[in-house]
């Protein structure tokens, strides 16, 4: 069973053409699957044109609860072992889902990595994107093409661990990679075409920019906190025997106040990566990959 889970607010205008897309990618394939489009609180005809298909499970949240709260809603209503995830604004090449379902074989997600940003405002969307994917791989030591993709699959079973975790927001999509790619599960990445949304845009220049850095703060402390407090404690220690030296050579063995704070708050700093990395494993527990 394949489950394909679509968040949906105030997509009047691609909705449709998305859901037959869907369903003629998939029919191709022969394999059972159901559609659940989550509508987050519309105010247009995005759920009536939904609900006009008949082989289509809507989920109507009463108020707009934000895009990763209407992936989350139909994780858990998914029946499906593997979950298929893309939007209803018609930026992605639907047509391509048999590809993507062919590239999860051997991996517990794909993602489906765009070749350019077509989104709205790309003045501010493409630095603040490119700093959230360049601290994602230095964290999860991988090249990663595109961190936030809508356009994915994955097993479930994994995904329900860190349904907890992750965020109301656009940054779903990139807390739930980082998740994946820091606790042992395998990830693969495909091309895919992206086109010019249809209708307004949910995104927020200053709310989502203030959400992306959230994640930054999210994905150092929950996922490898190790990978940011153990360099800024050497650093200091370094710096602080430095200046030891420095004091030992200048004063005759009298230190200064600050060298002493430069290696306290090593110590310090190291103590709680240590702490905090130690409590991410005990909380994670032994993970298992590809489907088991």
């Amino acid at each position: 069973m394949i489950s394909v889970v679509i968040p949906a607010y105030n997509e009047e205008l691609a909705i449709g053409d998305d859901l037959r897309a869907v369903q003629a990618a998939l029919d191709s394939t022969g394999l059972e699957y159901e559609i659940i489009v989550v509508d987050d609180g519309s105010t247009d005809r995005t759920a009536e044109i939904a609900r006009g298909f008949p082989n289509v499970r809507l989920i109507s949240h009463p108020r707009n609860r934000g895009t990763g709260a209407a992936r989350t809603t139909g994780v858990k209503a998914a029946r499906g072992d593997i979950i298929v995830m893309t939007d209803a604004d018609g930026t992605y090449p639907n047509h391509d889902m048999p590809r993507l379902l062919a590239a999860l074989e051997g991996y517990d997600m794909v993602i489906g990595a765009r070749k350019k940003e077509a989104g709205t405002m790309r003045w501010l969307r493409t630095p603040a994107k490119t700093f959230i994917r360049l601290l994602a791989s230095y964290l999860t030591a991988t090249r990663i093409p595109d961190l936030n993709s809508g356009f994915r699959a994955f097993r479930k079973a994994p995904v329900m661990r860190f349904l907890n975790v992750l965020p109301a927001t656009h940054s779903w999509v990139s807390t739930i990679t980082i998740a994946f790619l820091t606790n042992g599960y395998t990830v693969n990445f495909i091309p895919i075409d992206y086109y010019p949304r249809k209708g307004r845009s949910t995104f927020h220049p200053l709310r989502d920019t203030y959400n992306y850095l959230t994640l930054v703060v999210r994905a150092i402390v929950y996922f490898n906190p190790l990978k940011v407090f153990l360099p800024i404690s050497l650093f200091l220690l370094l710096f602080g025997g430095a200046k030891v030296i420095y004091d030992i050579i200048t004063y005759n063995w009298h230190f200064a106040p600050s060298t002493v704070t430069l290696i306290l708050t090593g110590v310090q700093v190291g103590a709680l990566g240590m702490l905090a990395d130690l409590i991410v494993k005990r909380l994670n527990g032994p993970q298992g990959g590809a489907g088991e």
